[in-house]
């Protein structure tokens, strides 16, 4: 997928997020953080996901009255943003501040996709 200079900013964000140690990667991890009431302020999704990764996270998230945002960028993409190897579905982010500069840097069109927290 292509990378927009906004994107761009939000991937940095996150990767900053992945070098300060603040982050969980993969959907089991994230629903098992979730699961275990960690201190998660929000989750970040990739828009490549499947189907059911995308109902689970979806459905855990709203639970846990946690926001799931889904980024316009695929698995790939994000998981070479937080240095990572493979493809990543889901990333959480575990620290208000970080999430708060993430935040401040997606797109303004960045779906928000559990409105009713």
């Amino acid at each position: 997928m292509m990378k927009s200079d906004a994107n761009r900013e939000a991937l940095f964000a996150l990767g900053l997020c992945a070098k300060a140690g603040k982050l969980v990667y993969g959907v089991p991890m994230v629903c098992e953080a979730l699961k275990k009431q960690k201190a998660i302020v929000a989750v970040f999704s990739a828009a490549d996901n499947s189907p059911n990764s995308a109902k689970r996270l979806s459905d855990r998230c709203t639970f846990y009255g946690v926001p799931l945002y889904t980024l316009s960028v695929d698995g790939d993409t994000l998981s070479s943003a937080v240095g990572k190897s493979g493809r990543i579905a889901a990333l959480a982010v575990t620290d208000q501040n970080l999430c708060g500069l993430v935040l401040s840097k997606l797109p303004k069109n960045t779906e928000k996709d559990n409105i009713e927290n």
